[in-house]
């Protein structure tokens, strides 16, 4: 006579969880390279606020168009004169006060000034370095910093101009901004 069991047996569950275990694990590794990308994204974006903020500021003061090239990683000082001007505000400035003023703010902004936890620097990106270059009318506008994760230089293909600014590395990204201002 058979007698017929019904059920599982414990090596068949300990498969199962073996099984379960891989794809949780799976599961956990695509999400911290689903953060990762989606932090390198947002780096990104700040990257080009910044390079339009600036293009931006040159735009409202083309007298000084050509003093804003240079090489900028957010040792400036702070200018004599503040020029922000708000509602009310009667702060009048000459041109080279204010292109002071924005080179400031600028470098203030992507070194993550704007942002504080506990009394540091949270906002910005990491170890900026950002470079002008402008011929006649032609402005371009390079923003480097360090990604969170090794991939390639982020101007290993760039032009001579762009490849200068920052330090070479494969966590070094950019951002490359060609524009004219008339």
């Amino acid at each position: 006579m058979q007698v017929k069991v019904k059920g599982f047996s414990l090596i068949e569950v300990m498969v199962s969880l073996v099984i379960l275990v891989i794809g949780l694990i799976g599961i956990f590794n695509l999400h911290i390279v689903a953060k990762q990308g989606s932090f390198e994204s947002f780096q990104q974006t700040q990257a080009s606020y910044y390079a339009n903020d600036i293009v931006n500021r040159m735009r409202m003061n083309p007298s000084e168009l050509n003093n804003y090239e240079g090489t900028y990683n957010g040792g400036t000082s702070a200018p004599t004169k503040a020029c922000d001007v708000g509602i009310g505000g009667n702060t009048i400035c000459t041109n080279i006060e204010t292109r002071l003023w924005d080179i400031y703010q600028w470098e203030r902004s992507f070194q993550g000034e704007n942002e504080k936890s506990s009394g540091a620097n949270v906002g910005g990106l990491d170890s900026t370095t950002a470079c002008i270059n402008i011929n006649d009318r032609d402005v371009t506008v390079v923003m480097t910093w360090r990604g969170i994760r090794a991939s390639t230089d982020g101007l290993s293909e760039g032009s001579t101009f762009a490849k200068s600014c920052g330090t070479s590395s494969n966590r070094r990204r950019a951002l490359v901004i060609n524009t004219a201002i008339l």
